[in-house]
């Protein structure tokens, strides 16, 4: 097959670059569209009981208070004349904004759980009604104009709720996003400057890295018109598209002036190249490609975003090294080493030569292979420690730089008020209550422990009794379908208190039974999360595992092999959560990465493991395959080990290297779960590529002896006829990664 793909390229050079190109330009018009169709949201999965909540929400009553303005009075409390006045007239603007309805203020009945403890604020809470998009135009807009309120007012207006919070970190993103191409781009062109020693050799990766992240933008932007994508897959585009490119780039432009230094023409070489890096490259992709694909098996679109991005970003990537490179290889020729720079000569990547420095530490490692592995498995596991304290939580205001408004008001309603009134449980029935069904269901759920107060139909309810009479206002909860009742908590809804609550309100029974009510809010949502994907977590572990054992086996025919990996990668993951949580959770580094320590994410841990398995399956599989084919040669284990990770240690810890660049400049986003990604995925890769690449395989595979290559007969027999062979002969570049340099 490869042998026919280069074929291809050489017989059909300009056709395929006047694709590629056709290929950029469409990718562009339509990928340009791709972050104002995506979605902040996706952390709960449709059928979840607080997502039910939600529709219905939406659905029959409009939808949730979704928009809280902070009043602060500038000097004396929110009661004086001239505060009530200003305050009346923000609450009478807001009420007359079109698309804005269920507007509760302060000062009509000046309720308590509206003033701060203080007395120098007070709330006045809105709904934004609309789509997504629609709640995103009209949020901001409204936003910039109640804030104005002028330097001499008698009020300053701050807003938050999850409207304004969407808006913050939709835009936070997009202006993090736009940072992080600035960055990283230019520092990866360097890199591979210094790698290559040819200013045109360096730029192709990059070319390459650029045509995944248009065409990958062009199909999360086409997927976003049949289903939900989440706006923070664009993230993983740009670092995947860089990365990938570069990686599979490194393996295709190596090999061509490999080819090219022992004498071959351009066409003999880019055949040579496809045919042996080529396989390389498909096999890689493949093994990141099932590991991003296991995200499609949790039950909510942020993961299945990241499914749909990642697989993308894979494929674009592999297929342009794999055909378009070559092309654009075979039009240069002998150009692609033109514009050399000083230290051109002496740049070691995709030269062919072993690396003597990784010589020197797989020997040193061979020959002491406990003195070498166990100091790394003990830091290791020192790592991991912090990780089983995690806390989860789902994303809210304290994601954003504590200089965001949206942030200073959470920061107020958290610590000012009695009771956060952003803090509700929604219940919503399936069919409506009659009012004093309504009563004493309100009457019911106002008994739990936890809960501050129960809004509804029949006015509002704490302790058991009515404390507030029915108004005209109170008519938005009853609907034709159903009923809603709002149940401001005291506890924070991150924490285990408010899970509790959820779970008694939920117990509390429909007065009747005559219908089922479903039970929403930041609390439930969490709730759901943690039901949701701790449910499909098994599947999607065994859905790596599996593939892990059968692309290592076809590499290796070893059964020990795989099990190698499995155990190496999830010692060194979870070493990486360790980290994480110790930073973003625990709060250490956070006046220097300038965030708000808050619970790690629940869907954070997984597609970081997702993520960062896949990519090290990739180095996986570059450098046991060379070992294999050394150890094939008649080699023994001890030295094909030292052999191949002096060809590859080179290729990994550059592309590594490269890698990591492009995830560490998106860590640097004002979003703390993008920078927990971020920094938590380059951890991961470096971790990876240096202690076990470098020690701990190396070790392992010296303590196990010719073990490392056992497999039960059956399976020996199987791996003959349809393994993945790299004896010499086999074909015209006969190993995997010879064709590299590595």
């Amino acid at each position: 097959m490869f042998n026919a793909i280069g074929r291809l390229v050489t017989a059909r050079r300009k056709a395929i670059l006047w694709a590629a190109l056709g290929l950029v330009v469409v990718s562009a018009v339509l990928g340009i569209h791709a972050p104002g169709a995506l979605k902040s949201g996706g952390f709960t999965s449709s059928s979840a009981p607080s997502q039910v909540a939600q529709d219905r929400l939406r659905a029959d009553f409009g939808g949730s208070t979704n928009l809280i303005l902070v009043v602060t009075a500038r000097s004396g409390s929110v009661d004086t004349p001239a505060v009530t006045a200003a305050g009346d007239a923000l609450t009478a603007r807001l009420a007359a904004t079109p698309d804005v309805s269920a507007v509760t203020s302060y000062w009509p009945t000046r309720p308590p759980a509206l003033r701060s403890d203080s007395g120098t604020q007070a709330i006045v809470a809105a709904r934004v009604a609309g789509s997504d998009s629609e709640v995103t135009t009209r949020t901001k807009a409204l936003v910039e104009r109640l804030s104005n309120t002028g330097p001499g007012g008698p009020i300053e207006v701050v807003a938050g709720g999850d409207a304004p919070t969407g808006v913050a970190i939709n835009s936070q993103i997009n202006a993090d996003l736009a940072k992080a191409e600035s960055i990283a781009i230019p520092v990866t062109l360097v890199l591979l400057i210094a790698a290559y020693g040819s200013v045109v050799a360096a730029l192709l990766p990059v070319a390459i890295g650029v045509l995944a992240i248009f065409a990958t933008l062009a199909v999360l932007y086409l997927l976003s018109l049949v289903t939900d994508v989440s706006i923070y897959s664009l993230n993983l585009t740009t670092a995947l598209s860089l990365g990938l490119g570069v990686d599979y780039s490194l393996l295709m432009v190596g090999r061509y002036r490999e080819e090219l230094a022992a004498g071959r023409d351009p066409r003999s070489a880019v055949r040579r190249s496809v045919a042996t890096a080529g396989r390389t490259i498909v096999f890689s992709a493949g093994a990141v490609a099932a590991a991003l694909a296991a995200l499609i098996v949790f039950p909510v679109y942020f993961l299945r975003s990241f499914a749909y991005a990642g697989i993308s970003v894979v494929a674009v990537a592999a297929l342009a090294a794999l055909v378009v490179l070559p092309a654009i290889l075979l039009s240069l020729g002998t150009r692609v080493n033109a514009l050399r720079v000083p230290w051109g000569r002496h740049a070691g990547v995709a030269s062919g030569q072993e690396s003597r420095f990784w010589r020197r530490v797989a020997a040193a490692v061979m020959r002491r292979p406990l003195a070498a592995g166990l100091p790394v498995v003990a830091a290791l596991v020192v790592l991991m420690v912090p990780f089983f304290g995690v806390h989860f939580g789902t994303p809210d205001d304290r994601v954003l730089p504590s200089s965001s408004a949206a942030h200073q008001a959470g920061n107020a309603l958290r610590g000012h008020f009695p009771a956060d009134a952003a803090d509700t449980i929604d219940v919503v029935t399936a069919a409506p209550l009659g009012a004093p069904s309504a009563s004493e269901y309100a009457r019911a759920i106002s008994l739990v422990p936890g809960v501050v107060a129960v809004d509804g139909p029949g006015g509002r309810f704490a302790g058991g009794a009515q404390v507030a009479p029915a108004t005209p206002v109170d008519a938005r909860y009853q609907a034709a379908a159903g009923t809603w009742l709002s149940a401001v908590i005291a506890p924070d809804p991150l924490s285990g208190a408010a899970a509790q609550v959820v779970h008694q309100v939920r117990a509390v029974p429909v007065p009747g039974h005559t219908t089922t009510a479903a039970v929403g809010g930041q609390a439930a949502s969490l709730l759901d999360q943690k039901h949701d994907l701790g449910g499909r977590l098994p599947l999607a572990i065994a859905l790596i595992v599996a593939t892990t054992l059968i692309v290592l086996w076809l590499f290796t025919g070893s059964v020990v092999l795989p099990l190698k990996a499995l155990a190496l990668n999830a010692l060194s993951l979870t070493a990486v959560f360790g980290a994480v949580v110790w930073v973003f959770q625990d709060g250490h580094l956070s006046g220097l990465l300038d965030f708000t320590p808050t619970p790690t994410s629940t869907t954070m841990p997984i597609l970081l493991f997702c993520i960062a398995f896949g990519l090290s399956m990739d180095y996986e599989v570059f450098m046991l395959s060379r070992i294999k084919e050394i150890h094939d040669e008649g080699r023994s284990n001890e030295e094909a080990v030292v052999a191949g990770l002096a060809r590859t240690g080179g290729i990994v810890s550059t592309a590594a290297a490269l890698l990591a660049v492009t995830f560490v400049a998106f860590g640097l986003s004002k979003v703390s779960f993008i920078q927990l990604f971020g920094l938590g995925t380059a951890l991961a890769i470096v971790v990876d590529a240096t202690l076990v690449r470098g020690v701990l395989v190396p070790a392992f595979m010296r303590l196990a002896g010719d073990a490392n290559w056992w497999s039960p007969g059956l399976l020996r027999r199987l791996h003959d006829r349809v393994g993945v062979n790299e004896a010499p002969g086999a074909d015209p570049a006969p190993a995997v990664l010879a064709e590299v340099g590595a």
